[in-house]
Formats: C-alpha cells, structure tokens, sequence
C-alpha cells in the first residue's frame, strides 16, 4: 500500500480545529460550538456531495443569525482558515526535510538542484564563480494594503507553527506529547481572545514596524544560512573551492518609508525615521551576536596562538578584565562590542539597552566592522580553530556584508506627475518667462540637457515653493543625508511611476542633481534612476524610450558611474487593470524582448524589477516558473521583484518556508542565466497566435470595464470595494484621487474587492471571448495549435497554469449573491450575465487547452488544498454579504461594521494570495 503522505496534514488540521472548537466552547459557551458546527458540517456535505437540501439548510441558519452571533461565526471560520495555512507551511516543511533526509535528489526550484545541475553540464567551477560575482537577486517588501493580518495575530500563529513543528522534530514522550498539546491548546487560545482587527488606521512607521518583523523572524539568519550552504554544496562539488566566499548576491530590499507615490504620508522624516529603525535592527542584531561569540570563544593564549593583528584588536580593546586577560579573543570581542555601541549611540542619538564596557570609537562603515570580524576569523583559521570560524562568526560576517548598518535598502518611488510640476515651479522661478509644462517633448529634453550639464544649483533657498516642491526637494536631500550617515546601499533607487518618455527620466536626474545625488563635475551619479512602465500604452513604448536615452552622451556618462548598468522596473498590476490579464501578461513579454534588444544594441546591462502582486491578477503566481518563463535574455544574473501583501507573511513569516523562498528566487535566476531557456524562441506561429489573442481579450475586457455604461457603479455595489477603503490595513489611500473612478483606483484594492466576492475577475476576464474568437477564425487546426502552445511554450503555459487556479478559487454562485447587492436591476441583469458567461466561457477553453478533465487537475496537491477550504470560505462569505445588505440598508451599527472587516479577513486568509 503507498504511503498517504498528506496523512499528517490532515492530522494537523484536524488537530488544530478541534482545539479551536474545545476553545469556542469554552469561551462563547455550548451553544455557539452547536451552532459553528451545525454550519460546518452543511457547509461540507454541499460542497462535497453538492447536497442542495444542506445548502438550503446554511442558508437558513446563516440568514437567521443575531449580529452577536454572526461575530462568532466570522471569528471562528476566520481563524480556522489561519490554522489551516498554518498546518499547510508546516507540511510542506515536513515534505521537505523528508525529501532531505531520505537522500533524494535536490527537488527543483532549489539551489542545490540548480548548481548539481550546471555541475552536471559542461559548467566549470570558474563559470559558477563568474555567475555569482555578478549575480543580483532581491526581493523587495512593500506596504500595499492587503496584508489584512495584525502583528499580533501572526505572532501567535508563528507560536503555533513552532509547537507543531516540535511535534515532527523529536520523539515526545507522553509527557512530553501531552505538554505540547497543552501548549498548542494555550496558544489557540491566546489567538481566540487577540483582536483580529486594527482599531487605528496604520500609520508609514507602523507599515516600517511590520516589514521590520520578518527580518526578526527570517532574513537576519536565514540569508547568511543560504550564503554558507551554496557555498558548502560548491566546495563539495569542487574542492578546489572549499575557501571561497561568495559575493553578496542576494539581499532583501524596502519601498516602505520611501514609497510615495501616492501616499502623502511618506516624507523626508519619514524616510529618515525608517532607516533610523532600520539602522537600529540591524546594529543590536550584530551587538547580541557578538556578545554571544564573547561568551563562546573563551580560547586562552597560553592554549593556543593567535594572529598578531588578533593581538592587536585586543590590546585596543577597552577590556580591562583581569580575569580575560590571557583570553585575546574574548578582549578583542568586547571591544568589538563596544565600537557597535559608540556606533549605535552616534546613529542613533541613544545608548544601545547593553552598555559596553567602556567607551570606544565608533565605525564610520560597515565595512570597518567586516574588518574587524575579518582578524578573528583568519587568526582562528590560520591557528587550527577554523571550524569555530564557520559557526555563528561566519554567519555574522555574512549577516554584516549583507545589510550592513542600513538593514535593507529603501527604494525612493514618485509619480512622474508629481516630478514633472516640480521641475517646471523650479525652472519658472528662475526664469518666469519659461513654461515647462507648455514645451514639447524634445523641447523639455534639451532644457533638463542644459539643467544636468550646469554646475549651478537649480533651487535657492531665498525663494519660496509649494508644499509640494519643498517635499520632494527634502526627500532627495534627506536620500544624500542617509548616504553620508548609512552609506550609499542605504538609499540606492528612485523610481519614476507612469513613465512615458525620456524627460520623464531627466527630470529625476535634475532633481538629483540639486541634492547632490548627481554631480556633473564628477560625471557621478548615486542612485540608480528607474523607470517604471505601468499601462499597456506605456509597455508598448518603453524599448523606444530607452532607445533614446541612451542615445544622450550626458545620460551615458552617468550610466558608467552605474558600471554600466540600467534598471527598469515593469508594472504587473496597473497593466491588467489597464488592458486584463492577458494582455498585460503579452504585453510585458514582448517589453522585455524589445527592451533587451535595445540594451544589447546600446552595450549596456538591464535588470529587470517585476512590479508583481500577490494575486495572478496582480502579475503573481509561483515565482520559479515565473522566472523561468522570462524571454531569453531577460535575467542575465540579475532581477528584482515586489513581494506584496499578505504574501509578504505567507512566504517570510515562518523562517523555513522563507528560507526555501529565497532559495527558489535564487536558484531560478541562476538557472534562467545559465541554462538554454526552457523553450527555444517561440515559434512565428505561436507569436502571431498571441498577437490575436491579445487583441480580442483587450477588447472584451476593455468592453467591460471602460465601455460599459454604468459599470463603475456595479463594481462599487457588487464588492467590498467601499468597506476596504475603511478597513484599517494601510496608510495608502485606495485611490490616487478623490474619485469614484476605475481609472483612479489603485490595482490593489480592485483585485482585491475582486478576490472578495469570489469572481477573481481581472486575474481571467477576456480569456473566453479570444480563444472563441480565435476558434472561430482557425478551426481545429486553431485549438491543435494552442493546445501546442501550452505544452512547448513555458511562457503561455505559466500563463494558463496560473489563471486555472485564480478560476478554481472562483465560485461564480457565491459571485451572483454580491451581484444582487447593486440595487438598479437593469444594471446586473445588463452586466453579471456577461461575466457569467465569459466564466463559463474561460474555463471551457482552458480545459480543451490544457487537456484537463477539470480544473487543476495538473495541481492535484493545490486542487485538494482548495476543495478543503471551500467549506470554511462558503459561510464566510454568505454572512459577508448579509452583513452587506444591513450596512447599507442603514443598519450602520458597530457590529454589523466589525462582522464585515472580521469576513474580510478571514476571506483572504482562505485564499492566501488574494490581494
């Protein structure tokens, strides 16, 4: 008999409902355990027996709840959405360390696999090496609102993804086993009587806080770990290599404090306070762990030697023990110690909690730190104490290459608008007879050409500006100011929002330029400039507009301060809300075909950042195939990429799953840089089939959304839209302007309000309608064609790959209930029909495509994942739209508000990726 390998999820799960079930009655009482359970078990046998009769039954219960009880039935289905990803991330670990432990072969997607791979080909040793000297991989957290998750609520779930984690770690005695169950029954518990929901509006640095907790949970040890195993697994492979230590080509990078485009929160003191609390986890994180090493190294001189640099360190040490004086490690770590502090206090302008010893002078970089812990490790090494060197000292060397005194590098991010009316009030009070605004494109050029070749400043501090010229200006001085106090790394990017040609670009080097952050004089530039290309119109043009910048000596000339190096950063979400999901996912394949063309004409190196979402409708979706599907030529060793939302916690919370993360971003680059791609260059047919199918699904989209009278009010009444906008989950506003308007509205929480009512719209519409359209035109030869595509082309099958789970998270009865909120009934009977259709419509197609019976039936571990969830998410939302009905019919009590932003939560919480 096989072995049921998804036995002890089970067991997880039904472990964890029970506690909460033993939790909810002894808590809320007997009858409000009857009544969750009696929901429950309706909920299940419809879903699993598509027993009508049971549907009536939750209906009726649900439509009879009092606004107390339905608080509980909100709660309680949240939360056990929440111990369900939790039992999920821990079987996967658990998966994994079984793969290990067994002696498998290195699964894809890990680092492992990726360099026994490139070993296994005709790779050298030396091909490997050169791949990481210039490799650079970052994940990028950002703020946007749809982390609905409180801290405090995923700090007690972390306790009890660690409690189930020492149930698979170790044989428990009874004892034991029983005080485990204890502990998880406690740490329910505490989750049970912790309010789910924010009571206050987040404020920037609360955003900075939250970020801040995964490099607490994950990236400040987990990082230097990957570091040490890869380069483990090379010197294994090649012992030639058993000294080597790899550059930094990973880090972790923050839009958080620096992101305003958009948020008028986001200021210069602002950007100032994030890297003041970066700074400040970073140095006690390197203070702890060197008092740790000062406790461990405990290496007396008269037992062994020591370098004379080791000495030296010592000697200068403020140490002054007796008791350590023949202990030359100990002394030089204390003064270590006590170098951070002075270091800590001049950053920071306060003591560090753990006094050092005595005073001492403080590092004026991190890379004088590196230094220091560079002469304990050679003297340990170069003494015959080298494997104490590759324990906690070799982490905390890495940990001080990596993040340095900065932490995590904050991305500056502006709407090109906004820099645009500050460049022309700059130049109109200098010369009022200039109208910037009034030139024309080639016009502007050639002022902002002037402007960068002028040692002058352009700004005075004699004259007085708008509010919105003194921001920006302070916010470039205030970047200068950190690189001088933090270093460079600190403040690396600007990035320009809505770019949409080339002066777009010279007036952030203008703006640069009067902070000091660009010197002509020097030809130096500080800061990489990088656009971003959002709206289908504006990815259609961005190979030409990088055509034309680099055609500017001026620009060239800064761009070798850059090594010659050019980042553009491609908008994933705003482009599917511009044009859909197809063509937003075509349109930005053939960007970087284009843009990697132009770059390889002009001889100068692309990154790549990938503005992607947490849901597929926001360019989301499994990062390794993502990665892999790139056009040839795209990666080149170096990519970035957002991690947004809720997948932020899902990804980086609990520290194995984050450290497996980084690995799959890691080891896809590398293979996507080494390796022929997957597939060769598609073939003419399969492009013009794409062409085609753009076009229609542009068109039927675009017919919805934007040409459909009356079609901004339907999404406004048939989601959530409006509650979102007051739910206390982000310092962004949801909208860029006081407006109703979709063109208006962030991508986010239109994905989102999407997600909500279960049509996951934008992640499939227009799909239908173009493989109909193409069928029609094409025959059978049409559907053996994309049924071709699909198998050979990595690109169309991550594609469709990813839309057939956004549709098998879709319920399209569940949608029509939020349909019948919109109050005109012309209006729905105009519009749901038709995203019915096309529902059904979509996922026909996509299973003569693919060839699959049903949906996700290629997904068969995602399919039972969420075939188990649909009882818990059905309730949630059924109650969600009844408590929509009562808000809006007046019934505006607190209550009824709180049971909405509780379903909100637990909705995404069931979906995961959902924002």
């Amino acid at each position: 008999m096989s072995e049921d390998k998804d036995l002890p999820l089970r067991d997880d799960i039904r472990l964890l409902g029970r506690l909460l079930g033993d939790t909810v009655r002894a808590q809320e009482g007997e009858a409000t355990f009857d009544l969750i359970e009696t929901i429950r078990q309706s909920s299940i046998r419809f879903r699993r027996h598509e027993d009508h009769g049971a549907r009536r039954e939750l209906e009726a219960t649900l439509d009879s709840l009092s606004r107390d009880q339905t608080i509980d039935v909100v709660r309680a289905f949240s939360y056990f959405s929440h111990l369900a990803n939790i039992a999920e991330d821990q079987h996967h670990i658990r998966r994994s360390r079984a793969h290990q432990i067994a002696g498998s072969a290195p699964k894809e997607g890990s680092l492992a696999h990726a360099i026994e791979r490139a070993f296994g080909s005709e790779m050298s040793s030396d091909d490997l090496v050169r791949f990481f000297e210039t490799a650079k991989v970052t994940p990028v957290l950002t703020a946007h609102p749809t982390e609905v998750q409180r801290k405090s609520i995923l700090n007690c779930q972390m306790a009890i993804a660690n409690l189930l984690a020492e149930r698979d770690r170790m044989e428990l005695t009874p004892d034991e086993q029983e005080a485990n169950e204890e502990g998880l029954r406690r740490a329910v518990l505490t989750l049970w009587q912790t309010r789910m929901l924010r009571t206050a509006k987040l404020s920037v640095m609360d955003e900075v806080s939250n970020g801040l907790s995964y490099f607490d949970y994950t990236f400040l040890r987990e990082l230097p770990r990957l570091y040490a195993s890869v380069e483990d697994r090379l010197a294994k492979a090649d012992r030639s290599l058993q000294h080597l230590e790899l550059p930094n080509f990973m880090q972790v990078g923050s839009w958080i404090g620096g992101d305003r485009d958009g948020n008028p929160f986001v200021t210069a003191e602002i950007l100032e306070k994030a890297l003041a609390v970066q700074a400040e986890k970073a140095l006690t994180f390197y203070m702890d762990e060197v008092h740790t090493l000062g406790s461990q190294l405990s290496i007396a001189q008269g037992l062994v030697s020591a370098s004379d640099a080791l000495l030296r360190l010592a000697e200068a040490s403020p140490d002054g023990s007796p008791h350590r004086s023949d202990e030359p490690y100990r002394r030089a770590l204390t003064g270590i110690y006590s170098r951070l502090a002075a270091t800590y206090a001049q950053l920071l302008g306060h003591q560090p909690p753990r006094h050092a010893v005595a005073p001492a002078a403080p590092y004026a970089s991190a890379e004088e730190l590196s230094a220091a812990l560079e002469i304990v490790h050679r003297s340990l090494t170069a003494n015959g104490l080298g494997s104490l060197g590759r324990g906690r000292l070799r982490k905390l060397r890495r940990a001080v290459a990596v993040f340095g005194f900065h932490l995590a590098p904050i991305d500056l991010r502006q709407n090109s608008d906004v820099h645009e009316r500050v460049v022309a009030e700059l130049l109109r009070a200098v010369d009022p007879e200039t109208d910037y605004l009034a030139l024309n494109e080639a016009a502007r050029i050639e002022l902002l050409l002037t402007e960068l070749a002028s040692p002058r400043p352009l700004a005075s501090a004699w004259l007085d500006y708008s509010e919105e010229t003194r921001g920006e200006l302070a916010i470039f001085r205030a970047a200068r100011t950190a690189h001088l106090r933090y270093g460079k790394a600190a403040v690396p990017n600007c990035i320009i929002s809505k770019t949409d040609d080339v002066s777009d670009i010279l007036e952030v080097a203008v703006l640069a330029k009067e902070a000091g952050l660009l010197r002509p004089a020097e030809g130096v530039l500080d800061v990489n400039i990088i656009p971003l290309f959002e709206t289908i119109g504006d990815l259609q043009n961005a190979a030409g507009v990088m055509d034309r910048l680099f055609q500017l000596p001026i620009y060239r000339s800064l761009l070798a301060s850059r090594h010659q190096e050019q980042e553009v950063m491609l908008g994933y979400s705003d482009s599917n809300k511009d044009g859909g999901f197809l063509t937003s996912g075509w349109e930005l394949y053939k960007a970087e075909i284009e843009l990697v063309d132009v770059f390889a004409a002009h001889g100068v190196r692309l990154r790549l950042f990938h503005g992607r979402g947490g849901s597929v409708g926001r360019g989301g979706g499994p990062s390794y195939q993502a990665i892999l599907a790139q056009p040839g030529g795209a990666v080149q060793g170096q990519i970035r990429l957002t991690e947004q939302g809720e997948v932020i916690a899902s990804k980086y919370a609990n520290p194995e799953v984050g450290r497996r993360n980084l690995e799959v971003l890691a080891a896809a680059t590398l293979e996507a840089t080494l390796f022929a791609p997957r597939d060769p260059a598609p073939r003419p047919e399969y492009l013009e089939a794409m062409n085609e199918l753009s076009a229609d699904a542009f068109a039927a989209y675009r017919a919805l959304v934007y040409d459909t009278e009356g079609f901004e009010q339907y999404f406004w009444e048939s989601t959530v839209i409006s509650e979102i906008a007051a739910l206390n989950i982000g310092s962004r506003p949801a909208s860029r302007k006081k407006s109703t308007a979709i063109e208006d509205l962030r991508a986010i929480p239109w994905v989102f309000s999407w997600a909500q009512c279960r049509l996951m719209l934008p992640g499939w519409f227009g799909f239908g309608a173009a493989v109909h359209a193409y069928l029609e035109r094409h025959g059978d030869a049409g559907l053996a064609r994309l049924q071709a595509m699909y198998k050979e082309w990595s690109f169309f099958a991550t594609l469709l790959s990813n839309m057939d789970m956004v549709l098998a998270k879709s319920d399209i009865a569940i949608a029509s209930r939020y349909a019948a909120l919109v109050k005109d009934g012309s209006l729905r009977e105009a519009i749901f029909p038709r995203i019915a259709r096309e529902h059904a419509s979509t996922i026909e197609m996509l299973l003569q495509i693919t060839g699959q019976a049903e949906l996700l039936d290629n997904n068969p571990l995602l399919k039972r994942s969420i075939r188990n969830r649909f009882p818990y998410l059905d309730p949630l939302n059924h109650v969600q739209v009844e408590l929509l009905h009562r808000y809006r019919d007046g019934h505006q009590d607190e209550r009824v508000r709180r049971g909405i932003h509780l379903s909100i939560n637990g909705i995404a919480a069931g979906l995961r990726n959902s924002g």
